[in-house]
């Protein structure tokens, strides 16, 4: 399976498909480093070894193990047709097991649910989410922490651990993945205008949803794994 998703990686390689190329690389090379771990045949190891030095020795590659890479996206106000999934679904390859969301302004708990929805629905296989975010400054602090533990308590019978810390001093919004990838929305998740009505179009799909203007910036932060 590792070195079909590098062959994959390579052809996306050649067409300059390359934040797609990266994913698989990222994707590839760990799958190989999974079967290094758990072979005790020192002859075959020692293949694998040699071949993914002689993938890592490609510009491309070299490129991803410095965590040069940058996509962004802007998104204009009124715009649809940019649900998460259409923000995230790319990056969320099989190896993402832990997600961190720092987010001081996690005050639509509805928008974080449909987060979370997403990443129960794979193709990862998330088994904990750390979310960092402020308190409703408000009359609406006790509706956003009981929301909150409620997703926290639905989640575990998904096999999700979702851990929850309130901080005054967070400013930055930023969703991080355990396979390197890093998204900033400068809005954060609450980038969706508030729908009509409960019956109006949008009020479900999100990809339906009017946004705010913002702009999601795209970066590639883990080095690439010693062998």
């Amino acid at each position: 399976a590792g070195a079909a998703t590098m062959k994959r990686a390579v052809e996306l390689d050649l067409a300059s498909r390359f934040h797609e190329s990266l994913v698989c690389y990222q994707e590839g090379i760990d799958l190989l480093l999974q079967v290094v771990k758990g072979t005790k045949d020192e002859a075959k190891k020692h293949r694998y070894r040699q071949k993914i030095s002689e993938w890592l020795a490609g510009d491309c590659v070299m490129a991803f193990s410095d965590g040069k890479y940058h996509k962004q996206v802007r998104i204009e106000e009124n715009a649809t047709g940019f649900g998460y999934e259409k923000l995230f679904q790319e990056y969320l390859t099989e190896i993402v097991s832990e997600v961190w969301v720092e987010d001081p302004y996690i005050r639509t708990v509805y928008n974080f649910l449909r987060f979370c929805e997403m990443l129960v629905k794979g193709p990862c296989k998330v088994k904990t989410i750390h979310l960092v975010t402020s308190y409703d400054a408000g009359s609406g602090r006790s509706q956003q922490i009981s929301g909150l533990e409620e997703i926290q308590q639905s989640l575990r019978s998904y096999g999700v651990t979702l851990n929850i810390e309130f901080s005054s001093s967070i400013h930055d919004r930023e969703i991080r993945f355990n396979n390197g990838w890093m998204i900033k929305i400068g809005r954060g998740l609450d980038y969706f205008k508030k729908p009509q009505s409960r019956f109006s179009i949008g009020y479900c799909d999100l990809d339906l949803r009017p946004c705010h203007e913002t702009t999601v910036d795209v970066f590639h932060t883990k080095h690439t794994k010693k062998m």
